[in-house]
Order: structure tokens, then sequence, then C-alpha cells
């Protein structure tokens, strides 16, 4: 009895040693071609990585002396009658006197100060595109 225990282990060892012997050779391959991928690959590759891209195509540089002055007239005027109303507005709201509430128009910008809660409250509206911008100053 005493050695039929260890008979039976060793058989029982000597009939799964095989079977544990038995195993493949794992190899790793990338997928990317540039790091010995198949180059088969790349067109996929290519294909996810632009549909995944979301940034544009520059766009060529417009040549500078091509702009209408007119238009660039415009502009500079419109940004210098924006920058003397925010310094009108910010020296009557920081300076001797508290800036009244009404409508301004300049151009093409409606714009509207009113009081609230938070502080003055500018919004400006561009009547050629709809668009709308609002400020809040606060009090301090």
């Amino acid at each position: 009895m005493k050695l039929l225990k260890p008979i039976l282990l060793f058989s029982l060892f000597l009939f799964l040693a095989p079977l544990a012997g038995h195993s493949q050779e794992f190899v790793y391959r990338p997928v990317n071609p540039a790091f010995g991928g198949n180059y088969l690959n790349y067109q996929w590759l290519l294909s996810s990585a632009q549909a995944q891209n979301p940034f544009e195509e520059a766009q060529p540089a417009r040549d500078p002396f091509a702009r209408d002055p007119l238009a660039d007239f415009e502009s500079n005027l419109s940004r210098q009658i924006l920058s003397q109303l925010s310094s009108r507005i910010m020296q009557e709201q920081f300076g001797e006197g508290p800036l009244g509430e009404g409508k301004y128009t300049f151009g093409n910008y409606e714009i509207e100060v009113t009081p609230g809660l938070e502080g003055l409250i500018v919004t400006i509206l561009d009547s050629n595109t709809g668009s709308e911008t609002t400020i809040t100053i606060p009090h301090y």
C-alpha cells in the first residue's frame, strides 16, 4: 500500500509530462509598416488617421496686395470706434460718474448698456451677420 501511492503519482507524472511540454512560440508583429509590419496595412492606417484628423488643410496664403483698400478702411474705422466706445465705458464705469443705460448705434453695430446684478452688461449686436456678443464688466 505504501508503495502503491508513489507508483501512482510517478505514473501520473509520466503520463501528463509530455502534455505540459507542448507550447507554441509567440511572435509580436507590429501593425504599422514603418515598424516592420505588413506593408499592406499602410493604406488602412492612413485612411484611419485621416478620418480622425480634426484639422483641415491649410489654406494657401493670399496675396497681400489683392486686398480691397476700402474694406480695410471700413474695418479699421469700426475697430477705432469700438475701441473709443470701450474706453469711454471703462472710464465712466470706473471713473467719476456711473454710466447710464442706453442704446448706441455705430455703423452696423447696435450696443446696449444695462446694469445687472453681477455688473455692467454690454450687449453688442452686428446687424450684418446677426451675431451678438455680451460682455459683463463686474462691480468692484
